[in-house]
């Protein structure tokens, strides 16, 4: 299996146009189904479909990174997965008898557990906008900085004195 694995990070490395071209068609699937399912209001919606579009090469940065380091492994380990011919009727009679044993004395931890999951949820939401925002945010800012950034100089003298100090 570390062989297979050291062909995939191989293929990774000369295929990474074609990986790169892949995650960009994933963000933006991704991101229109994101949108179009959180935001439902039509002018925040294209709103956020527009920042969504300038965030996309920052993703392009951070998904190759990630790309590289976790996947050749996890390809790997779905591949071994699938030739290992394990038995999966008596995996399956095994996990049902210890989910029963495990379900009926904790009936309260459950429901708090439910209640958990529930508030992790809301916050993953929450840092979810609030990455997408910041993010564009620093996006527009570098975009707009690179454009023109004499014009900027340019039209605050204290910053122009500053740096020619």
């Amino acid at each position: 299996m570390q062989d297979v694995q050291l062909l995939l990070l191989n293929l990774s490395e000369n295929e990474e146009a074609t990986i790169k071209l892949i995650l960009d068609c994933l963000y933006d699937i991704g991101a229109v189904n994101f949108i179009n399912q959180r935001f439902r209001y039509r002018p925040f919606n294209r709103v956020m479909k527009s920042i969504a579009r300038m965030s996309k090469p920052i993703f392009k940065i951070y998904a190759w990174h990630w790309f590289k380091k976790n996947c050749p492994q996890l390809i790997a380990n779905w591949l071994y997965t699938q030739v290992a011919f394990e038995n999966p009727i008596a995996v399956a009679q095994e996990i049902a008898v210890e989910a029963s044993t495990i379900q009926q004395p904790q009936l309260l931890p459950a429901e708090n557990a439910m209640l958990e999951v529930k508030a992790l949820r809301h916050q993953i939401r929450w840092l979810s906008c609030i990455t997408i925002i910041s993010l564009s945010t620093l996006g527009i800012v570098i975009a707009t900085f690179n454009r023109n950034p004499q014009t900027l100089l340019q039209r605050s003298p204290q910053y122009q004195s500053s740096i020619c100090r």
